[in-house]
Order: C-alpha cells, then sequence, then structure tokens
C-alpha cells in the first residue's frame, strides 16, 4: 500500500502548506486536475475526507491535520539523512535557514559567517532578521537566535556569544546643563528614547539591579524606535539617554562622544544562543556552522 500511496501522500503534503491546488501543481509541474485526481485517488483508498474544498480555498480536516503532523517530521528526517549521505560523498553543501534578532544578526552572527562562506562554497545560508518571537519548526528554520534566557526548554541550545551587558548613555552635550543620574529614579528628571520591541508591541522597561534589589524604569522623551541602531543615533544626536547593549556603545564612550552613566545598576543577561529542535537531524553543513560559531571563552 505504501508504494501506492507515496507519491500522492508527498503531493499531499504540498496542498497542505500551500493551502491551495494552484500553488501546489506549479510548485510539483503537474496540472491541477492531475493533482486533484491524485488526492482523491489518496482520500479514496484511505476512505477519509483529507482537505475541505471550496471554489476559494483549501483547508485540512481533522485527519488530514493529523496525516501532515505525522507526516511531516519524517519526510524530513529522510530528506536530512539523503543529504548527508550526499554530503558524506561529495563534501559539505547545502542550505541552512536561521532567524535571529538584530544585533546578533550583525554582531554575532555575521563575524562568523563572512569567513564561514569563503571557506565553504557550496553551503548557502539565509538569514531573516526578526525582533519577534519565530515558531522556527512551523516556519521551517534549521535554527534561530536568542538570548540563553529566551530559548524554549524543548531546544537544543549552543552559546555562541558572551554575556551580554547593558548601558545607559547620554552625549556630553545633553550633561552640559543636566546632573548625571546616580539612581534608576533619578531617570523620571531626563529624556529618554524609547524603544518598542515587535516581539511585545509595548515600550521597554529599562531594567536594572543591585545588590539584590531589582527596578524597572519607564522613561519619558521624544523618540520612539523599534531597533537598538536608532536609540543609539538618537543618543548621539544630544536627544536624551538611550539603554542598549554595552558593546555597541565602548567605542563613542572611550572617545568621548558618549558617556555612561548608572554602571553599578546595569544588569548582565545570558549570552545570545543558536537553538534548533531536538528530533531534527542536522546536515553536516549545519554541524559545521554551530562549531563555527560555538563560544570560547578563551
Amino acid at each position: 500500500m505504501l508504494k501506492e500511496n507515496i507519491n500522492d501522500l508527498l503531493s499531499f503534503l504540498v496542498v497542505a502548506q500551500e493551502c491551495s491546488f494552484t500553488k501546489a501543481a506549479a510548485k510539483l509541474g503537474v496540472s491541477q486536475s492531475a493533482l486533484s485526481h491524485s488526492i482523491r485517488g489518496l482520500e479514496e483508498r484511505l476512505n477519509l475526507r483529507l482537505l475541505n474544498r471550496t471554489t476559494r480555498s483549501v483547508s485540512l480536516t481533522e485527519a488530514g491535520d493529523r496525516l501532515r503532523q505525522t507526516l511531516s517530521p519524517r519526510i524530513d528526517e529522510i530528506e536530512d539523512e539523503l543529504h548527508n549521505l550526499s554530503e558524506a560523498h561529495n563534501g559539505a553543501s547545502g542550505s541552512i535557514r536561521i532567524t535571529s534578532p538584530e544585533y546578533a544578526a550583525h554582531n554575532v552572527l555575521w563575524p562568523v559567517l563572512e569567513k564561514f562562506l569563503i571557506q565553504y562554497p557550496d553551503i548557502n545560508v539565509e538569514v531573516n532578521i526578526e525582533n519577534s518571537f519565530t515558531d522556527i519548526v512551523a516556519e521551517r528554520y534549521d535554527a534561530g537566535i536568542r538570548l540563553g534566557e529566551q530559548v524554549a526548554k524543548d531546544m537544543v541550545a549552543a552559546r555562541i556569544s558572551p554575556d551580554l551587558r547593558m548601558a545607559v548613555i547620554g552625549t556630553p552635550s545633553y550633561f552640559a546643563n543636566r546632573d548625571k543620574p546616580i539612581t534608576p529614579e533619578d531617570l523620571h528628571q531626563h529624556k529618554g528614547i524609547k524603544l518598542r520591541p515587535a516581539a511585545t508591541g509595548g515600550i521597554y522597561a529599562w531594567e536594572f539591579e543591585k545588590e539584590g534589589r531589582k527596578i524597572n524604569v519607564r522613561v519619558d522623551g521624544q523618540v520612539t524606535f523599534n531597533t537598538t541602531v536608532q536609540c543609539i543615533n538618537a543618543a548621539l544626536a544630544g536627544l536624551g539617554l538611550a539603554y542598549v547593549p554595552e558593546n555597541l556603545v565602548k567605542e563613542q564612550i572611550k572617545q568621548g562622544h558618549l558617556i555612561q552613566v548608572l554602571e553599578d545598576w546595569c544588569p548582565v543577561f545570558t549570552g545570545f544562543h543558536l537553538y534548533y529542535p531536538s528530533r531534527k537531524q542536522h546536515t553536516k553543513a549545519f554541524a559545521l556552522l554551530l562549531e563555527a560559531l560555538r563560544y570560547r571563552n578563551s
């Protein structure tokens, strides 16, 4: 029965993924009528309705959704194993899809990729910058990058960066006629450059900690951005104080373009990790990239 059904099952998965006979037929390189006949034959042999069809849409029945969930990971495993066999014979090659927040993509991932891609010209890497949380399994990513504390418990995670420390910064001109804040509460007397992360949709509260005391402060100011780089640019323009990763502004602080305050209150966050599903058997290409990214505290 498997031999009779295998092609139709693969066709069903594409229809389930695209939710459209038109798109699925184009992807498979067959006619819509041939694809419809294939799915209808599968349903008849299983004596189950797998798809709800209307003139405008296609959706999965309960049985169809169960079949998709059962079948999809197994097909992925077969594809991975076939790719591994090919790699063992021909060397490292293939494609890797990663989702990453902006800061990690520019400051952690890219410095490694820049050399890695030259070393392995047959490996292709797709990086999607998304500051919001993404279901890497549902979106068919090979891996994601997040701070260690943000990685779900059912994922395998490998550290790829040192811990991250935050900094409150402003320009000398901004402080020319203002007292520097001594405690987080003093920030209410200052202009703050606000950050609205896409992951939450709300204004980010600056986090502080000292001697076991934790306090969050919601600053007020003229401008709000959704990326850290914009916040730094606004701080450099003298529009107020910004709360950003210390590593991004070390040089500006050293050169005197920015002044760091509340250093004894700024917390350290667990560094970035590359995470991926524990059940997924990864390719040689992925293993090589993971090893290249792995953080080594030297």
